[in-house]
């Protein structure tokens, strides 16, 4: 089960009452009429949403990762069938650049569009099928194939965090980061401000104290590479430059912060599950059969 956060104890430092998002009133008396255009108003912002699957053959890690089998299924097969547990979700697509992944997930009845091999990331790719959808849609969410076990309350939760933001354009999330993965790299850590947008990302250990040393009290951050975008800002992204932070550290969100945009993150419970590497597959597999799921 997967609970997005509204509040903590106070072992948290009460960072969990920053992370409501609170509705305020312009005035002490609304007109009736005014507040009802406003009702209907909300209820069309970044209302059309379609999930995307990103999905590429090459990897320097994991050659054809995302036809990997777990317990009789590819891998995409059970990212995909998890997304479509998702409420927010209007559509669901696969864009890949590889016609075999192509092949496998019409298989098994799901939409594909075709990219480029030049698109340089998911948000990228997630763009161009976006372009090539022909349907408009007000917020495109970046499902990570390589997490099979992805909460559909998950998805669910940052397409609700971007819609109830109006002044963010991105929307992630990030769950408690373990002590023993404070040194990983693979392991992406984010922090935030007392309103719940990001600060900045790092595959270091963030914050960093002067002891340089894993503080066990300290509430870290780990991201989630689930992530919701405005479709009008992802159409601007790619044509954003690389920035400085973003080629040091390899992470694509911080060319987002680096241009000044902002983006919205909830913590959520949620054991990080991805597959990076071969050897990830057994430890997936095992955990499917201790839930039982099939």
């Amino acid at each position: 089960m997967v609970i997005c956060k509204s509040s903590s104890s106070s072992s948290s430092s009460g960072w969990g009452s920053t992370w409501i998002v609170h509705g305020l009133l312009a005035g002490a008396a609304v007109a009736a009429a005014a507040g009802t255009y406003a009702l209907r108003r909300k209820a069309r912002f970044r209302s059309r949403v379609v999930g995307i699957i990103p999905a590429r053959f090459a990897s320097s890690r994991f050659q054809g990762k995302p036809l990997v089998n777990i317990l009789g299924k590819p891998m995409i097969q059970r990212t995909w069938e998890r997304a479509k547990l998702a409420t927010t979700l209007d559509h669901i697509v696969v864009a890949t650049d590889d016609e075999k992944i192509a092949e496998c997930c019409r298989g098994f009845g799901a939409d594909v569009i075709m990219t480029s091999e030049s698109s340089r990331n998911g948000t990228e790719r997630c763009n161009e099928a976006l372009q090539k959808l022909g349907k408009k849609y007000d917020v495109v969410v970046n499902i990570q194939g390589d997490e099979p076990l992805i909460e559909p309350e998950i998805i669910d939760g940052i397409v609700k965090a971007l819609q109830g933001a109006p002044d963010a354009v991105f929307s992630t999330a990030v769950t408690s980061l373990k002590p023993e993965d404070g040194a990983d790299p693979n392991r992406v850590k984010c922090v935030v401000d007392n309103r719940g947008y990001a600060i900045y990302f790092s595959r270091g250990l963030i914050p960093y104290n002067k002891s340089g040393k894993v503080n066990p009290r300290f509430p870290y951050l780990l991201h989630l590479g689930i992530q919701s975008y405005d479709s009008k800002f992802l159409s601007i992204y790619p044509q954003l430059p690389p920035t400085p932070l973003q080629l040091e550290e390899d992470l694509e969100q911080l060319k987002v912060l680096e241009n000044g945009y902002k983006m919205k993150v909830i913590k959520v419970e949620h054991e990080a599950h991805g597959v990076d590497i071969p050897e990830d597959v057994e430890k997936i597999e095992s955990l499917m059969r201790e839930r039982n799921i099939s």
